[in-house]
């Protein structure tokens, strides 16, 4: 267990914590978002809009997250959030029917409740609605503490949030976290999908994923679609919210616009 999926096991660290919340902390370096859709090929409309972290010029996400440690990860997180609100927002992306979503780590939240604040505080000084936020789990390092996680999930459903599940088939994210959460989205790893077509095994998984996710409620999303090839294959698996360069690529402190197979 890291620093980054561990909560603070003190009153005195999550009681600080939280004033910062509540008190808005500073962020340690300049950032801002690209935003790739995420869209449902049935109805050829977009569903959401990833939030997706770059540098003030444009610069990659690698040259962010680089600059992210402990001891500025929450503040990072809570930056994020707001910045991404603010942006979708502006840009009129819930005017359009589309959802924003905005990855987060479970670790950068110490108490659920209040650290939402300032997400909650951000969408009402914007007019952005509650209910067109995604949350996406994203883990670099094995999860020890599922009640946490899903004490995070329960406080964020009350609000009308979507939860999602990142890189579904890699790593930790896989069949036993998915057990222990209640999330609305899966979303199936890259690695799962290229070449998806000439793949059998990996299209028999991803057919049972869809068809296991439709009897706990969840919806699939196909992420990192390149080719026709993996998009048809997809759409033969019953996958009908994708993402991916085929459709439209990140575009910064924009949306894009999408092309259709």
């Amino acid at each position: 267990m890291t620093i980054l999926d561990q909560p603070p096991t003190t009153a005195t660290a999550t009681q600080s914590k939280c004033n910062a919340c509540r008190d808005g902390e500073a962020e340690l370096f300049p950032f801002s978002m690209a935003f790739q859709p995420i869209v449902d090929v049935a109805s050829q409309t977009v569903f959401a809009y990833e939030a997706l972290v770059r540098g003030p010029n444009q610069e990659s996400a690698f040259s962010v997250l680089s600059q992210v440690t402990a001891e500025n990860l929450y503040a990072f997180d809570q930056g994020c959030r707001v910045r991404a609100i603010e942006l979708a927002a502006k840009l009129g992306m819930h005017e359009q029917g589309a959802r924003l979503s905005v990855n987060f780590k479970p670790g950068a939240v110490y108490s659920p409740a209040a650290c939402i604040r300032r997400t909650l505080r951000a969408a009402a000084e914007t007019g952005f609605p509650l209910d067109h936020l995604i949350f996406e789990i994203t883990e670099d390092e094995r999860v020890s503490d599922t009640v946490h996680i899903q004490q995070i999930v329960t406080e964020y459903q009350k609000h009308g949030f979507g939860l999602a599940l990142d890189d579904f088939g890699a790593g930790f994210s896989g069949l036993n976290l998915l057990s222990e959460l209640t999330v609305d989205y899966v979303k199936l790893d890259a690695d799962l999908i290229r070449n998806l077509h000439d793949r059998p095994r990996a299209e028999t998984i991803v057919r049972a994923t869809v068809a296991m996710c439709r009897q706990i409620g969840a919806e699939v999303i196909g992420e990192c679609v390149e080719t026709t090839e993996e998009y048809d294959a997809l759409r033969d698996c019953g996958v009908h919210l994708m993402q991916g360069y085929l459709f439209a690529r990140p575009r910064f402190e924009a949306l894009p616009d999408v092309s259709w197979p």
